[in-house]
């Protein structure tokens, strides 16, 4: 190793007393301070992580006293509503009041062939004008639904169940000129000899 010639940096005044690198000496507890100011700032970012995620998701369910983000529950009241009305089924098309042009769709949803003209065979016996016999856009329907675009021709749409023998009624205006739409399921399929 290389020897060099002493100089004014190697002399260290005694009144110093230290050697080496110049640190103050620790406080006492100071270890205590930064675990404490660590595990805090840990807490508050997984509880704003959890308030998060429970804002995103309907999964997480995390609430902050005093931050309530859910809609108050109504009270029950002391009376009940009566029930609304039940609409008959009208089976006979001279009791119903019909609009111009009324016609019914029907629409094969199972896939089998002849469905379809069985279904209007049933609906053409008493008197019901039927217009299109159609495959639907699907043929894997379980179960059939009679669709109708008038509040007034719920009791007709009930009618085509109690006619056909099965199905459920649906009020939609998914079909556009069409006032009853009958979408013909598996059920009926296996009613049909």
């Amino acid at each position: 190793m290389a020897e060099f010639a002493p100089d004014r940096f190697d002399e260290i005044p005694a009144e110093l007393g230290r050697v080496g690198a110049h640190r103050a000496p620790r406080r006492r507890g100071g270890t205590a301070i930064a675990v404490a100011w660590a595990a805090l700032a840990s807490g508050v970012l997984v509880v704003a992580g959890l308030w998060g995620l429970s804002l995103i998701t309907d999964r997480v369910t995390f609430e902050i006293p005093g931050f309530d983000t859910a809609e108050p529950m109504p009270t029950p009241t002391e009376t009940a509503s009566p029930p609304p009305p039940s609409v008959e089924p009208i089976t006979d098309p001279a009791l119903a009041e019909l609009p111009a042009g009324f016609t019914i769709t029907i629409l094969n949803g199972a896939g089998v062939d002849g469905l379809g003209a069985a279904a209007r065979d049933l609906l053409t016996a008493p008197g019901w004008p039927v217009g299109t016999v159609t495959s639907a856009a699907q043929d894997d329907l379980t179960e059939t639904v009679v669709f109708y675009s008038d509040p007034a021709l719920e009791g007709v749409a009930l009618g085509m169940t109690v006619l056909l023998g099965t199905g459920d009624i649906e009020l939609s205006d998914a079909f556009p000129g069409a006032p009853i739409t009958i979408s013909l399921g598996a059920d009926f399929a296996e009613l049909v000899p």
